[in-house]
C-alpha cells in the first residue's frame, strides 16, 4: 500500500478558543459532527482532544466516553486519543480513558520540552514508562509524538526495555516553539534517523502546515490536518476541519497517490480494529 496515504484530522487540541475560530468543536456533540464531515473528506483518523464547561482542556474520562460513542454512532474512522491536554491533570488522570476505553490509537508524547512561551510539557520517564506499558496491556497503537528529535531515541529506549512494541509509528510536529522548526530539512533529518519497518506522519503548525504536507506526501508518508495545529485555510481566512481535510485529500490525489480508507489504515497501521 505504498501509494496509500492516511490522513489524520486533529479537530480541537485543548488551547484554541471559539473566539479565534467559530469552527473549533468544543462539545462531545460537536467534535463527533466534526469527525464524520472529516471522515467524508477524507480523513481515516481522528485525534481528539476534550474540553470542558468552560471550554478548557481536560483529560475527563467521561468526555472521552461519550464523544466515541457518538463518533462510532456516525461512521468507522479510527479514533486517536490524546493522552495530554490539560497540564493540570496527574499521571493517572492522563491514562484514565485509555485503561477505561481502549482506543485503537493514543498519543505517546515522547519526552518534555519547554513549550514557549506556556512552560514545560511535560512528560516523565515515569508517566511515559506506565502509559507504554498500559498501552501495550491494552492493546493500544502508540502514536509517538516527536516535537525534536532526541525523542525518536527515547521511544527506541522504551521498544528496548519491552514497554511500548516495535514497529513504531511517529508523528513528527513541527513548528512548535521549543521543539524543531518546521522546515523541510528538519523533516528529511528526522527521516533520517526512522528505524527500519517503521511508518511515519508529519504536520507542521500554522502557517508551516502547508510546506511540510506537501513534502510529506512527497516523501512517502502520512499527514495531519486540523484546527489544533492551524486555524487558518490560506492568509487572514479561517478554516473549519473539514475544507482542511478535503484540501489535503486533493493535494494527494494531484500527487497520483491514493487516500487510505480507515480500513486501508488500520491495515497500514497494525491497528486492532474497533470493538
Amino acid at each position: 500500500m505504498s501509494d496509500k496515504v492516511i490522513i489524520t484530522a486533529a479537530l480541537t487540541g485543548a488551547v484554541t478558543p471559539k473566539e479565534k475560530n467559530p469552527n473549533v468543536p468544543l462539545t462531545p456533540e460537536e467534535i463527533a459532527e466534526d469527525a464524520y464531515k472529516c471522515w467524508k473528506a477524507g480523513a481515516a483518523i481522528v485525534h481528539i482532544h476534550m474540553r470542558d464547561s468552560e471550554g478548557q482542556g481536560t483529560m475527563d474520562a467521561d468526555r472521552f466516553e461519550k464523544t466515541a460513542a457518538l463518533i462510532r454512532e456516525k461512521c468507522d474512522v479510527v479514533v486517536n486519543m490524546t493522552t495530554s491536554g490539560d497540564h493540570r491533570a496527574s499521571d493517572e488522570e492522563r491514562m484514565k480513558h485509555i485503561d477505561r476505553l481502549a482506543p485503537e490509537m493514543a498519543s505517546f508524547d515522547a519526552g518534555s520540552f519547554n513549550w514557549m512561551p506556556a512552560g514545560v510539557f511535560m512528560n516523565t520517564p515515569q508517566f511515559l514508562d506506565k502509559l507504554g506499558r498500559l498501552m501495550t496491556e491494552k492493546n493500544v497503537k502508540p502514536e509517538i509524538e516527536v516535537f525534536d528529535s532526541g525523542m525518536m531515541d527515547i521511544a527506541q529506549y522504551y521498544v528496548a526495555q519491552g514497554v511500548i512494541k516495535a514497529p513504531l509509528h511517529f508523528q513528527f510536529v513541527l513548528g512548535v516553539l521549543g521543539g524543531m522548526g518546521g522546515t523541510v530539512k528538519n523533516l528529511v533529518y528526522l527521516l533520517d534517523k526512522l528505524p527500519e519497518g517503521s511508518t511515519w506522519s508529519a504536520f507542521g503548525v500554522g502557517k508551516d502546515h502547508l510546506p511540510i504536507m506537501m513534502a510529506a506526501i512527497g516523501m512517502g508518508g502520512h499527514i495531519r490536518v486540523g484546527l489544533e495545529d492551524n486555524i487558518y485555510y490560506s492568509k487572514g481566512r479561517l478554516a473549519s476541519n473539514e475544507e482542511l481535510v478535503a484540501r489535503a485529500a486533493r493535494l494527494v490525489k494531484e500527487a497520483n497517490k491514493e487516500v487510505a480508507t480507515p480500513a486501508e489504515a488500520r491495515q497500514i497501521l497494525g491497528l486492532k480494529g474497533m470493538k
